[in-house]
């Protein structure tokens, strides 16, 4: 079993924002989560452990908020020590092959995982690394001091893959810090081998290289649009769930799940924007096991094909349509839940609320409607 630990305890002081680098907004969702998009999208890793500094659990949790992973454990004062713990937590589940990887790449080059794991059928440990191509200079007092000689020099990357048991004792052993995992095995007398990286597997650790890594990945996406539509009628006993939230009201919607018409035009907007279907297809009212269900899944769901497609959610534009109750006062509590619930940025999501002037079956307080359009950047 090959499992991955995805290391954020960093506090990221270099990158001169109000919080970590990686927590960052790439293209309206937080680096972390696209760099745990990249690790889990070729299939290999079967286990994520994220590795956060104390007190972000749950909000790195939620960044996550879809994705298969561990729940998040809490790092050190250093990396060596935070990857330690990362190691200590994936101990129950005796993974055989270990990725470590910075929570700040965003981009795991297509081939890089699977480089890596050929390298350890004969090498307990291995890494992406760019040979230096820039001629070297030491320098002191913003002086050059000398000239550094540039042949075998190479520029480390994540993931570095491990297996597991030697990683661990490595870690167990060290007396002294290393600058990455792969010295402690070097410590050890371990040939650690190389593979070749990628120039766009890049770590943020100033603004500019967010803006870069920006750059690289919108040439890659295209446009598209999907628009949803559901309507419930409204009945006595049960409760009334819009977009996520309970709403005090003495009807509820009526259908085979929690009857969320806004979560249900908002899931097909997206799997029309995808051209993959609607709701029911991948939903099926004639399924038992949907019987009341929390229409949260769905969008969890939802918001999965988004990033499995390894594209965005742009915005998402949620109409209720209905007399009462009032919408408004619930509406930032809505935005938040499903901003959280696809795991993107609440200024990308809008939810309000129109009547239809007392007509038709909205009009006579019959049911609530719910209109929808979002627009998605997807790779070509």
């Amino acid at each position: 079993m090959i499992a991955a630990l995805l290391m954020a305890a960093g506090r990221g002081e270099r990158f001169g924002a109000p919080e970590p680098k990686q927590y960052a907004s790439l293209l309206g969702r937080p680096v972390l989560r696209v760099a745990a998009e990249a690790l889990l999208a070729g299939g290999q890793v079967r286990l994520l452990q994220p590795v956060c500094a104390a007190g972000e659990e749950a909000r790195v949790a939620g960044m996550l908020e879809g994705l298969p992973h561990l729940p998040p454990v809490t790092g050190g004062a250093t990396r060596q020590e935070s990857v330690k713990a990362g190691l200590a937590a994936l101990a129950a589940h005796a993974p055989e092959v270990v990725l470590v990887h910075d929570a700040a790449r965003p981009i795991v080059p297509a081939g890089t995982i699977e480089a890596l794991l050929a390298a350890l059928e004969t090498s307990p440990g291995a890494i992406p690394a760019q040979p230096v191509s820039d001629t070297l200079k030491r320098g002191d007092a913003a002086r050059i001091g000398e000239t550094v000689a540039r042949a075998g020099l190479y520029r480390a990357q994540t993931p570095q893959a491990f297996r597991f048991a030697p990683l661990r004792a490595a870690h167990e052993a060290a007396t002294a810090e290393a600058t990455d995992d792969a010295q402690l095995l070097e410590w050890q007398g371990a040939a650690v081998a190389l593979v070749p990286g990628h120039e766009s597997n890049v770590k943020i650790t100033f603004p500019e290289d967010l803006a870069r890594v920006e750059a690289t990945l919108l040439p890659r996406l295209l446009p598209r649009v999907g628009t949803g539509y559901d309507v419930h009628r409204l009945v006595p006993g049960r409760p009334l769930i819009l977009c996520g939230i309970t709403v005090p009201h003495e009807l509820g919607l009526d259908g085979h799940s929690d009857a969320d018409v806004g979560i249900h035009a908002l899931c097909d907007a997206i799997y029309g924007a995808l051209a993959e279907g609607d709701i029911g297809r991948h939903f099926p009212p004639s399924q038992m096991k949907w019987k009341d269900a929390d229409s949260a899944q769905f969008l969890v769901h939802a918001a999965g094909r988004i990033a499995a497609r390894g594209g965005m959610l742009v915005n998402a534009d949620v109409t209720l349509i209905c007399e009462q109750p009032k919408i408004g006062p619930h509406a930032p509590a809505m935005i938040t839940r499903l901003a959280q619930l696809m795991g993107v940025e609440e200024k990308r999501v809008g939810v309000k609320a129109t009547t239809s002037e007392r007509l038709g079956f909205t009009g006579r307080g019959e049911g609530i409607a719910a209109q929808v359009a979002v627009s998605l950047l997807v790779p070509d």
